[in-house]
């Protein structure tokens, strides 16, 4: 079994964390909110044992799991949090100081505009400093962290704004200029500080508008369907919940890679046209760097197919008809 520990605060003013075990043991912060629903039964059936750091616990109960109130903003908090017991037992029967061989953190304000910006900035910047300070000078050797696709700079733009060039990958630089994308650049800065520091594994997941399996059959989802002129925001892409619970799967259980950067979104884009001819429609001023596939995503997750063997299970037309 590994352990595998992961962090998230959740609007309002939540922190999830979740700790697993499997071979080896790791944990996951932030596991109560919509992402956790998904991710944490996906990774008990991988064998994961779990502990929860979270303000609340799940809405839902999720298996053999424990929440321990953490607030992630709170450095001797995170440290000890991350030092717990993964189980609370009468008598303790766990190794005491046995940290995790992973953590996910998930934790943060999910977009701008539910606190003032100082506080998505401090909540989202601070806690993932401590969970990244703590976790390397416990010697944890495995950080999925998550970021998101915002920033990119266009979705909370100040202005209708292009990309900088097609495909909307890993290279092209991320340089937005709203509050809450400038904290999740800053998360990642100091996770690649930290991994050439202590020699450790950090990978970045930039995860895309996430999509419950509910939310086909909504009047959002259709809108990315019906009206993809109006989506620009999201990069005509998105991830479902549950094949992001595979790709923190396939982080954990890949190792060596150092500090990396991926794309956490599907593989075709959320429209029935093919891609150049639809990109060069609405975007006719954004240039393509190389050909892309007949249906290829926008937001490439080339990537983390390559370097970690993702693949989709749950494409949108499996749940969307045309017409």
């Amino acid at each position: 079994m590994s352990q595998i520990s992961g962090a998230q605060r959740i609007p309002p003013k939540t922190a999830q964390t979740i700790m697993l075990k499997s071979e080896p043991p790791a944990k996951i912060h932030s596991g109560s909110g919509k992402a956790g629903q998904y991710i944490i039964p996906y990774l008990l059936n991988q064998g994961h044992e779990i502990l929860n750091l979270d303000l609340n616990p799940p809405p839902n109960p999720l298996g053999d799991i424990h929440t321990i109130k953490t607030d992630l903003t709170d450095s001797g908090q995170v440290f000890n949090a991350l030092s717990s017991h993964f189980k609370l037992t009468q008598p303790f029967r766990s190794p005491i100081l046995q940290p995790p061989d992973a953590i996910i953190h998930l934790a943060g304000y999910a977009r701008n505009m539910l606190v003032p910006d100082n506080e998505t900035f401090r909540g989202n910047a601070i806690g993932t400093y401590n969970i990244i300070e703590a976790a390397c000078k416990l010697g944890i050797r495995k950080l999925v962290l998550a970021s998101s696709v915002c920033v990119y700079g266009v979705t909370y733009a100040e202005g209708d704004i292009d990309f900088p060039s097609f495909p909307i990958d890993e290279e092209i630089d991320a340089n937005p200029m709203d509050t809450y994308s400038l904290s999740k650049v800053t998360g990642e800065r100091v996770a690649r500080g930290f991994a050439a520091r202590f020699g450790i594994d950090a990978y970045i997941l930039r995860i895309g508008a996430l999509i419950a399996p509910e939310d086909y059959h909504t009047d959002t989802f259709r809108g990315y369907i019906e009206r993809p002129e109006e989506w620009k925001v999201h990069g005509w892409s998105y991830v479902d919940a549950r094949d992001l619970g595979r790709m923190c799967d396939l982080c954990v259980r890949r190792d060596g890679l150092g500090f990396q950067v991926f794309n956490a979104t599907n593989d075709e884009i959320t429209n029935w046209e093919g891609t150049e001819g639809f990109l060069r429609r609405v975007a006719p001023n954004t240039p393509f760097r190389r050909r892309m596939g007949e249906r290829e995503a926008p937001m490439s997750n080339w990537k983390i197919r390559e370097m970690l063997g993702f693949r989709e299970e749950h494409n949108w037309r499996r749940y969307c008809k045309e017409g």
